[in-house]
């Protein structure tokens, strides 16, 4: 008994010297419990406070038991999650008709229901975007008809234009022709040959200025006319 007790003594001094330089050559933070064969409490801490260095200990020990019971969920619920993938996929086949032998009647009679009612919907949404694309077309077509409308119009209107004017250029053509047949009339100097006509009777010296002054009205008339013939916009 007696040897024990000088065995731990000299085992325990040895152990906290070892602690020690662990904690000096390491830089490391060290706690060292122990506890005699008569319950005497032996520590030693790198720390002035042993209290901190157990405060660590145990939010790890928390920490690591937290990860493990995790862990053990894990490892629970995978068997859980691969049944499910398997209950899943096993539908998906029962749904292409396929494995439909181990079903009883009232499964084939679930699995029908659900097959009209997902035929219903795509029916349904089938409908809708033929729809959508028929209305998308007739607006196109609305759009075209409209742009081929305005092109008619501004075709027609050309056209107008077009036949307006080659009637005007026929027209003056036509008044430039005969107009050049026109011919003033000759000058009649029958009055100029009588000298005596104005200093022998008196009355001839007024018939010779009518007969100028008609000459002059003609002459005018002739050139009013010919201005006449020039279109408006010359």
């Amino acid at each position: 008994k007696i040897s024990r007790q000088v065995t731990f003594s000299k085992r325990r001094t040895g152990l906290i010297k070892k602690a020690h330089e662990i904690s000096v050559l390491c830089d490391a933070e060290v706690a060292l419990i122990v506890f005699s064969n008569k319950g005497k409490l032996f520590e030693y801490s790198s720390d002035s406070r042993m209290e901190r260095i157990l405060d660590k200990y145990h939010t790890y020990s928390h920490t690591e038991l937290q990860n493990d019971i995790d862990q053990g969920k894990a490892s629970l619920e995978y068997p859980k999650l691969m049944a499910r993938i398997e209950i899943l996929q096993r539908s998906l086949r029962n749904f292409a008709g396929e494995e439909l032998d181990p079903l009883s009647l009232r499964e084939l009679q679930n699995l029908e229901q659900q097959i009209d009612v997902a035929l219903k919907r795509i029916r349904s949404r089938k409908t809708q975007l033929i729809h959508d694309s028929i209305s998308e077309m007739q607006r196109k077509e609305r759009d075209l008809q409209e742009q081929n409308n305005m092109l008619v119009n501004k075709l027609k209107e050309k056209e107008t234009t077009m036949a307006r004017h080659e009637q005007w250029e026929q027209q003056m053509g036509h008044e430039l022709n005969s107009s050049s047949f026109i011919q003033p009339p000759p000058m009649q100097p029958s009055f100029l040959s009588v000298p005596s006509a104005a200093t022998t009777i008196g009355g001839g010296s007024f018939h010779m200025r009518g007969l100028i002054n008609e000459s002059e009205d003609q002459q005018a008339q002739t050139h009013q006319n010919s201005k006449s013939l020039v279109p408006p916009w010359m």
